[in-house]
């Protein structure tokens, strides 16, 4: 996979993840949204969700489902982000995303988010990409919109009462559906 030449960053590589990567995944999507290292970036849920954001055994599932990828994006053999995508029919599900944050804000999210659209089109002949954000999250939701995703309005509850999804700080989370339309 010469992803270098597709991202025009030729110190980028991506690639799917293997089982020993699942504890190496877990710090690093934890470092991204929850505690004082997510403080560094901007996508931080530290004020929104206590606790932990995954756990090996959901990454271990989305490695091991069929239909389903964890991409591993590293820089000179340094794991600095991945993402999920998922096999939906005419759609594929894109999740699990994180990038390190100290390296956010730099545009490294637009070129994996892009490479993720192409490889999914590529891979599946999808026609649209699909995710779940935190509908409180407006800021993530405003970046998302200026890469083409819109507002379905359409919610699903936060599992409130299991831990392995955060300790929540508030009452009101629910998630929205974004979708974005890869044909245009």
């Amino acid at each position: 996979m010469d992803t270098a030449a597709r991202t025009g960053d030729p110190s980028l590589t991506f690639r799917d993840a293997v089982e020993s990567d699942a504890a190496a995944l877990v710090e690093l999507i934890d470092s991204a949204y929850r505690g004082d290292a997510s403080r560094a970036g901007w996508t931080t849920e530290a004020d929104l969700l206590g606790g932990q954001r995954t756990d090996r055994d959901a990454v271990l599932e989305v490695i091991e489902a069929p239909g389903s990828r964890l991409v591993v994006v590293e820089r000179d053999g340094e794991l600095i982000a991945c993402c999920q995508l998922e096999h939906r029919g005419t759609a594929a599900y894109f999740g699990m995303f994180a990038v390190r944050p100290a390296l956010q804000g730099g545009g490294l999210g637009r070129t994996i988010i892009a490479e993720a659209e192409r490889t999914a089109r590529e891979a599946w002949g999808v026609r649209t990409m699909e995710m779940t954000v935190i509908s409180a999250r407006e800021d993530l939701i405003a970046w998302y919109e200026r890469r083409g995703y819109r507002r379905t309005g359409t919610m699903s509850p936060f599992p409130y009462g299991d831990e392995r999804f955060g300790i929540p700080q508030r009452a009101d989370l629910e998630f929205e559906l974004l979708v974005k339309d890869l044909t245009a």
